[in-house]
């Protein structure tokens, strides 16, 4: 998983949900609200995060904080993905397909918000599965820390040739 430092790049946020819950108490309900928000810096780096309070604001902010924490490097060439993909959390499922140049960006909700902070604008995304916009966060996130750019794939394939090649000496 390849980190970023947040303190580096200029990020944007935008909030994906929030959520009023109520506590059931003796004089009554306790209201608190929770935030899902995603940053990135529409350069490939992306974070997603959580964050529960009593004021909306406060609830915001914590979020920010912990998605500048889980702060991702995605591959992204010409303002697209390098391949198709599916990501997969709970019963959430995203398929994800790289589009042409002028495609634009087709995607609902929580995906769309995580690929206009990703800088992903060329996309064809369908949320499958779960309607949470927690699961299908998650879903888009796992589907693009699985893509692969490639030159790690040119550098994957290489070393299991190296390993077929040693095998084969190994033998003889």
């Amino acid at each position: 998983m390849d980190r970023r430092n947040p303190d580096s790049l200029t990020l944007k946020d935008k909030v994906v949900y929030i959520n009023r819950v109520a506590k059931v108490v003796k004089g009554g309900r306790r209201f608190s609200f929770s935030a899902l928000v995603v940053v990135g810096d529409d350069k490939g780096s992306v974070g997603f995060g959580k964050g529960k309070a009593g004021e909306v604001p406060e609830a915001i902010r914590k979020a920010v904080e912990q998605a500048k924490r889980s702060l991702i490097k995605v591959p992204v060439k010409d303002g697209t993905i390098p391949h198709r993909i599916i990501g997969r959390y709970g019963a959430g499922r995203v398929l994800m397909m790289p589009g042409r140049l002028g495609t634009g960006l087709i995607a609902g909700g929580a995906v769309r918000a995580v690929m206009e902070v990703a800088g992903i604008r060329n996309i064809v995304a369908k949320s499958l599965g779960s309607r949470n916009p927690m699961n299908t966060v998650r879903a888009t996130m796992q589907g693009l820390l699985n893509l692969k750019d490639k030159s790690s794939l040119e550098k994957r394939a290489a070393i299991i040739e190296e390993k077929q090649e040693n095998n084969g000496k190994k033998e003889n």
